[in-house]
């Protein structure tokens, strides 16, 4: 199970941080019908049920963006990932289609509206702090390219850069390879719901990604 450490300067900022990983070997396939059906319909109930302009009003996401204020990042310029994916949801836009396990990132994301990273584990080399993004630190987003991480809260390994709430990093990204992979919950200050979304998440992963060896630590 990799340990994510806090640093200092992050929590001078901002203290009230909880991070909620979930550690365990996946099998990812390019599709699965059975999940879509479930993120069809659960986004037919968001698109029905939400106006764009609640989305920033829900308490993951409200304090997700005083964080990023705090930490001097613009939230409306640099989306966080879970909000961004329910206007997309809201606006009738399908989600993207990746591999099982990244949808499924997708899904709890917008289920739960914490942002998630989901990294292959493979990847990442070392100790894994949270920090406070430096000027012009590189950093390639998925589908992005060159992100400006700068202000953003960013996980780092050994190598560097690899996670932000806004972005996962093409380095560590999942695909068909990926066996071991960790799910990372950002909860920057509302953690009321934090434990059942992880549960739930992990229910997920066991029964669309044939999950197993699971290590689950919040803290």
């Amino acid at each position: 199970m990799i340990d994510i450490q806090v640093t200092d300067d992050f929590l001078a900022k901002w203290g009230e941080i909880k991070l909620a990983c979930i550690d365990c070997n996946v099998e990812v396939v390019e599709y699965s019908q059975p999940l879509w059906n479930l993120i069809d319909n659960t986004c037919n109930e968001i698109q029905g049920n939400t106006k764009i302009e609640d989305i920033s009003q829900f308490p993951a996401i409200y304090a997700s963006r005083k964080a990023y204020k705090a930490l001097g990042k613009d939230p409306a310029r640099y989306r966080l990932s879970a909000e961004a994916l329910l206007r997309r949801v809201v606006k009738g836009n399908q989600l993207y289609q990746i591999n099982n396990v990244v949808d499924l990132v997708n899904l709890a994301s917008v289920m739960s509206g914490f942002s998630i990273g989901g990294y292959d584990v493979s990847k990442i080399s070392g100790e894994v702090k949270l920090g406070i993004g430096k000027p012009d630190e590189p950093y390639r987003a998925i589908g992005r390219g060159e992100l400006n991480i700068e202000s953003l809260p960013v996980l780092r390994d050994s190598i560097g850069a690899f996670g932000t709430p806004t972005s996962d990093s093409e380095r560590t990204s999942v695909n068909q390879t990926t066996h071991h992979f960790l799910m990372v919950y950002f909860a920057f200050g509302n953690h009321d719901k934090l434990e059942s979304a992880v549960n739930h998440a992990a229910k997920l992963l066991e029964q669309f990604a044939s999950a197993h060896n699971f290590h689950v630590q919040i803290y």
